[in-house]
């Protein structure tokens, strides 16, 4: 038999079907020599710190680092049953060999390994990788299964990568929170993204806007604007000048040029189109489009190409003939067949750019919902577009001189639609279109009589806030600078995980969408504020995933990857440590109720005591005591401060329990070494 585990079970039910385990049972399915199961995505996880050790319950700066020698993982409560199916079935003595058929990239691979090493099976291990999920894919993939083992720096690229989020969470986290008395949470990688909202909202609230000032001149039709002016002055007196003058055109410059097509989609170029078109957020787009995959309606969603190899020509040559079924929108509108432009073997590493599959011609698209089939669209008309032909146009750039002053236009006129006949198709409204033709016909030494002349005023504008598009473009893109121009992969995070890590700000509260935009909250800005610059620096964590990418070609050892996450660690300890105490206290909103008696330090309240802010001094002023309980009278927060600033505080309704009458009395208090003692002093009555 030869066991074969997918990530999802529909994903288990497609795969069944294509190799004919049709017979349904208790968590798998079997038949014509196979058995199929299937997690639910991560079975396994690495445990909390407190199940290394129940004393990491309570969150201590002296216990730190945390970092397990052992790393163990467990299996979530939840998710328990479907690990004992696939445990029970990864041990059968029938089973010959098992197919590792989760999704061919870096989280695939580790969902698999993981339920594998806890299941203790030394089964032999085969890979099916496939970008699709069509029938004709998965024979295909099933009749070239690769060796596991060829996939091994794969998984421990995966596991360095979920060692180093869980080492800077859990000890990054700790640390601040514990210095700080409040909780802050620190990621590896949600930290510098939030790093770049926050830089982009400090600088439009630091924006002030000036003014500048133009002067343009009119005649027949034709208008020309001169440089900028800081000076209003300056402009008034240039437009002052040339009003009613002659104008003579001093150059007419036409070019034709043109603009390539776009290339074909990766995961995070369709997510900020989704966004931009739709207002869709990553994780939206993400969703449906691992639907779609689901459905057999596109190829795999998590590629960071936008290229197909060689060997694929045939079949997107294929696919163009059905584009119109797929997105009718399209029906009526040229389409180039240049798949040639689209192949790039050097570029497709495990996964080739997103496409349309066969199976969506045939699919009844009713069925989807409006955010799958507007998904569709998109994947669907980029195809379209990428192998149309340029858009060629004519440039025309015009020089005016007046007064001795220049003044310009340009503008441009379509000669040949190409892609852009496609990319119409979505244009909205509001986009910004291409430079408007210049109609006016002028030649080179025309002199132009009686020129209008007229100043206007603009205002300098701040950067706009990040949308989810441009934010993903900035992950994409950060640290760039500081990378060799080879560099093969740059950035914060992967297109499999950003939308993960946007959706992480947000529902720490670091970050908050209005409307198409995410900006900061205050506490992100907080967090942002005292954190060092290594923790929130977008070089050195896109360097991080440069040196997971370095394991998963075998470049660079996972033990030299982690000791540089410890040495991070160890840094940012001792960079800890110095924080002195009135930074510490930055978020301690409690007033203080006076100054130890004991060693000076201030005094705050809880629900049942007054304490000392330092927890090596043992003070603390019980509102219940003995020493009152028989006086029927509690320590409130007037009498404390009384107490605690003056030694002494006057009670009117204390109670005697002998007499059965309240009388009054100053209470009298002394602390030696967090040992409190009380005792009453009766006010002199007149006349004794």
């Amino acid at each position: 038999m030869v066991l074969v585990i997918a990530e999802k079970p529909s994903v288990a039910k497609s795969i069944a079907n294509v190799i004919g385990a049709n017979t349904r049972k208790d968590g798998y399915m079997e038949g014509n020599g196979y058995i199929v199961s299937w997690c639910l995505g991560h079975l396994a996880e690495y445990i909390e710190p407190n199940a290394y050790d129940e004393n990491y319950e309570k969150w201590n700066f002296s216990d730190l680092p945390i970092i397990p020698s052992q790393w163990k993982m467990a299996v979530s409560p939840q998710k328990k049953e479907q690990f004992e199916f696939i445990s029970g079935l990864l041990n059968r003595a029938d089973v010959e060999y098992v197919v590792n058929a989760c999704d061919a990239g870096r989280e695939g691979e580790s969902i698999f390994r993981r339920v594998y090493l806890l299941s203790g099976s030394h089964a032999p291990i085969k890979r099916l990788w496939i970008s699709s999920m069509e029938d004709s894919a998965i024979k295909d993939g099933f009749a070239n299964l690769r060796e596991g083992r060829e996939y091994e720096n794969l998984y421990q690229s995966a596991e360095c990568r979920a060692k180093a989020d869980w080492l800077v969470g859990m000890n990054a986290t700790r640390a601040y929170t514990t210095v700080y008395f409040k909780r802050l949470i620190v990621g590896r990688v949600q930290t510098p993204t939030l790093a770049l909202l926050v830089d982009r909202q400090e600088k439009i609230d630091g924006f002030k806007k000036t003014p500048f000032y133009k002067v343009s001149i009119s005649i027949r039709g034709l208008t020309v604007t001169s440089e900028d002016f800081e000076s209003e002055e300056e402009a008034t007196n240039l437009a002052n000048l040339c009003q009613g003058q002659y104008a003579e055109v001093t150059s007419v410059r036409k070019a034709r040029k043109q603009t390539a097509p776009p290339k074909l989609y990766d995961l995070t170029t369709l997510q900020r189109e989704a966004n931009r078109y739709y207002g869709y957020t990553a994780q939206e787009t993400l969703d449906a489009l691992q639907e779609l995959y689901e459905k057999k309606l596109v190829t795999y969603p998590r590629t960071d190409s936008q290229h197909i190899t060689e060997d694929m020509e045939e079949t997107v040559k294929d696919i163009l003939s059905d584009l119109a079924k797929i997105t009718p929108a399209l029906n009526g509108i040229p389409v180039g067949d240049n798949v040639r432009r689209l192949v790039n073997n050097s570029k497709v590493t495990d996964h080739h750019a997103l496409l349309p599959t066969k199976e969506a011609a045939k699919a009844n698209l009713s069925e989807l919902n409006e955010r799958q089939r507007n998904i569709l669209s998109l994947v669907t008309i980029r195809l379209a577009q990428a192998v149309s032909s340029e858009y060629v146009y004519e440039e025309t750039q015009i020089e005016v001189t007046c007064e001795g002053h220049i003044f310009k236009a340009k503008g441009k006129k379509t000669v040949e639609e190409g892609f852009k006949a496609v990319e119409n198709v979505l244009r909205d409204n509001t986009e910004k279109q291409d430079d408007a033709e210049i109609k006016a016909f002028v030649t080179e030494g025309d002199m132009l009589p009686n020129v209008t002349a007229e100043k206007t005023q603009h205002f300098t504008s701040p950067p706009k806030p990040y949308s989810e598009d441009t934010l993903l473009s900035a992950m994409e893109t950060a640290g760039n600078k500081e990378f060799e121009a080879d560099t093969e992969k740059k950035g914060l995070g992967t297109p499999a995980t950003r939308a993960s890590i946007i959706e992480k700000l947000v529902h720490s509260g670091y970050a908050v969408r209005k409307g198409r935009q995410i900006l900061p909250t205050k506490d992100g800005m907080e967090l942002i504020g005292l954190l060092p610059d290594y923790l929130k620096s977008a070089s050195m964590t896109a360097e991080w995933e440069n040196k997971l990418l370095m394991i998963e070609r075998g470049e660079l050892s996972p033990e030299a990857f982690i000791q540089g996450i410890t040495d991070l660690l160890s840094a940012m300890l001792s960079d800890c440590e110095l924080i002195p105490d009135k930074e510490r206290n930055r978020f301690d909103e409690r007033v203080s109720v006076g100054d130890c008696p004991v060693c000076g330090k201030p005094v705050y309240e809880s629900k049942t005591n007054f304490y000392c802010s330092d927890k090596s001094c043992r003070f603390a002023l019980w509102k219940d005591n003995r020493y009152l309980a028989g006086m029927r009278k509690k320590v409130d927060r007037k009498m404390a401060s009384e107490l605690l600033n003056n030694g002494r505080t006057h009670i009117k309704d204390l109670y005697s329990e002998k007499k059965g009458t309240t009388f009054e009395a100053d209470l009298c208090m002394t602390a030696s070494d967090g040992r409190i003692v009380f005792n009453l002093v009766f006010p002199k009555r007149e006349g004794k």
